[in-house]
């Protein structure tokens, strides 16, 4: 009877075992970074989508706010509708459904503080007065906490302008 060598066939089958988990192992690290990669870009597309449209629905009802209206009811109707044509419901919903909880939180207060503004306008607020104003800065301020929290997410520093 002959006697086999069963170190050559261990050691190629342990050889192989080893380059196939070394493989799955890489290509599921490449699977997570692509992932991650993909999940911040989504994050970014939804963070620039929500602070485009809040900038605009603030425009847009600054805009309104500043025009000649026949009555209260029209103005109120005007700003309101300003505010709903900017498609900042659709990006809040975005940011809601992407978003961390501090982007959002951030976030939902940045949209309270502009809702605070078109109701202000709403009513009858004077662009340039001293209520504006004071609507104004807590937007600001609300808008530069959201923008810090959100660059701080997607890995971005500080801008240090704000």
């Amino acid at each position: 009877m002959r006697h086999m060598d069963w170190m050559p066939l261990l050691s190629t089958l342990t050889g192989a075992a080893i380059g196939i988990a070394a493989t799955l192992i890489a290509d599921r690290n490449r699977w997570r970074r692509e992932e991650a990669r993909h999940a911040l870009e989504v994050r970014r597309t939804a963070y620039t989508a929500y602070a485009s449209a809040l900038k605009d629905a603030g425009e847009e009802i600054r805009a309104v706010a500043l025009g000649d209206h026949m009555s209260e009811s029209a103005r109120d109707a005007a700003v309101r509708e300003a505010f709903r044509g900017t498609r900042l419901h659709t990006a809040s919903e975005q940011l809601w459904l992407v978003g961390p909880p501090l982007v959002v939180a951030a976030g939902n207060e940045a949209f309270h503080s502009l809702r605070r503004m078109r109701d202000a306008y709403a009513r009858g607020v004077a662009v340039g007065s001293a209520e504006d104003t004071a609507f104004i800065q807590q937007r600001r301020t609300a808008m530069a906490e959201m923008r810090r929290l959100m660059r701080e997410d997607l890995g971005i520093g500080p801008l240090g302008i704000e």
